[in-house]
């Protein structure tokens, strides 16, 4: 079996996200998650950004798709690393985003506890950099990362999508739009 691109569009309240997986002899792995935004890519475009797409899936992609659905609506849901590919980040961003994956569902932390916690104090704007181009969001819960003063920072899909996927979590905010994080991860 060679390698296939596959993609497969999943809805929600807040439009249609898209899912890229790549299909290989040894199983298949998420490669990419488009959140619904301007500018997203679309059917015609994703060819140019993957060659030889193709609108399909497989069951494990089927099956992540529905767990997918079922985080937007709120459930507690477990995404495993080994089904991302990751390969294609740099190994600064992999320790960025493998550091944010463990930050625990109903908490939050900061740009600057993430750098402290990879052991580079002062590069909170570069963790910022690798979570703003994170190819796996909700797999990789990059919307648990805020600001220093608890103020929502930014997010692929819109800083709304983000305070809801937190307030699904458990995350409350003040009358600021800062989030008061009974649980802070770091």
């Amino acid at each position: 079996m060679t390698e296939r691109t596959l993609y497969t569009q999943i809805s929600s309240e807040w439009g249609m996200f898209t899912l890229v997986w790549r299909e290989g002899e040894n199983g298949g792995r998420a490669c990419r998650v488009f959140l619904p935004r301007a500018g997203a890519p679309t059917a015609e475009t994703l060819p140019g950004l993957f060659p030889g797409i193709q609108s399909d899936t497989s069951p494990a992609m089927r099956e992540l798709g529905e767990r997918i659905q079922r985080f937007l609506a709120g459930e507690a849901v477990t995404f495993c690393v080994d089904e991302m590919a990751l390969e294609h980040c740099s190994a600064f961003q992999r320790r960025v985003l493998l550091a944010e994956y463990a930050v625990p569902r109903g908490s939050v932390t900061t740009y600057g506890l993430l750098a402290q916690h990879l052991g580079q104090p002062g590069a909170a704007r570069a963790v910022g950099r690798a979570l703003a181009t994170n190819p796996l969001p909700i797999l990789i819960p990059c919307h648990r990362a805020v600001a220093a003063d608890g103020g929502l920072g930014g997010f692929q899909g819109g800083l709304a999508m983000k305070r809801a996927l937190l307030e699904r979590e458990g995350v409350a905010f003040d009358a600021h739009g800062r989030a008061i994080a009974p649980r802070m991860y770091g």
